[in-house]
């Protein structure tokens, strides 16, 4: 049975980290309706210019002139999967359920014979898949948009990204990370960056009137458009996962620390209680020796 002494400082500590998880929900609060509204902000435009790709790209799919990033290498022998986590711990199963899709998906192309090469975002990642799969990873960046992230530290990937494909180090490049759904819920998302993935038609009315015989006439060529845009919009859905992570970070921290606020808080009333017991108990055994010993006089 644990002491007073030993209760106290039980019920002291427990306080102090009480303290700490307490003000890592707020601060995690704070950054989150920053983080959300930015992914907010970057869906709508990373949508209608994969759409508005998706209908030029369809027009030169599988033609001699399409763009390499398009075509890509016509081999499905390599591949280059992009795990983005976060740099820091303390966020619930955030960066457990990104690494748990990507052993998956390393495992099955394994299986299949496929070639696979790993590039990391963010030092937890990295550190896990270090311990399995260390001859794989190629590169590791961390403290991606520290202090603000910014469209810049997406070209800079992109830049990474497409000289390893000119250089034929991989033919499909995929990026796994969390889309952002509220501040406990976040989707795990594996998102085919290289070759250009041609996006599911939508049957509505819009696409409908379009298909019944509508004629674009583009100024230049489909090939010159795509070569152009090709590698902006790579850059546009890679910041758009980033931004996607980053707020499905701070939900899932401040839901963490919610939770471990609540469980301290828990487990400071039954150190308490016990603490009380036990104290009442010493007091009770006090006064049972002190009465003991006076009816022996």
């Amino acid at each position: 049975m644990p002491s007073l002494k030993d209760l106290r400082v039980r019920i002291r500590s427990t306080r102090s980290t009480q303290k700490i998880t307490s003000a890592m929900k707020m601060v995690a609060a704070s950054r989150l309706r920053r983080a959300q509204e930015q992914a907010m902000a970057a869906r709508p435009y990373a949508e209608r210019m994969e759409r508005m790709l998706g209908s030029l790209a369809a027009n030169l799919a599988g033609q001699a002139n399409a763009p390499p990033l398009l075509a890509g290498t016509g081999k499905d022998q390599r591949h280059l999967i992009v795990v983005a986590t976060s740099d820091r711990g303390l966020a619930g199963g955030f960066n457990a359920t990104i690494l748990r899709e990507a052993r998956r998906t390393i495992r099955e192309l394994e299986r299949a014979g496929k070639s696979v090469t790993v590039m990391t975002i963010g030092r937890k990642g990295r550190d896990s898949l270090r311990r399995d799969y260390a001859k794989q990873i190629s590169e590791s960046l961390t403290e991606i948009g520290k202090p603000r992230l910014g469209f810049n530290n997406a070209t800079d990937i992109v830049r990474r990204i497409v000289a390893r494909f000119e250089a034929g180090e991989f033919d499909v490049a995929t990026i796994i990370f969390n889309r952002f759904r509220s501040a406990i819920s976040q989707i795990v998302t594996k998102q085919q960056l290289i070759p250009f993935a041609l996006p599911e038609p939508k049957a509505d009315a819009k696409d409908k009137a379009n298909a019944n015989g509508a004629i674009y006439e583009f100024e230049p060529e489909e090939a010159d458009i795509l070569a152009e845009l090709l590698p902006r919009n790579l850059g546009v859905q890679i910041f758009t996962a980033l931004l996607e992570n980053a707020a499905s970070e701070q939900g899932a921290r401040m839901t963490a620390m919610d939770n471990a606020t609540r469980n301290a808080g828990e487990m400071i009333d039954r150190l308490t209680i016990t603490y009380n017991r036990t104290r009442q108990a010493y007091i009770t055994k006090e006064l049972i020796e002190i009465i003991s010993g006076a009816e022996a006089l």
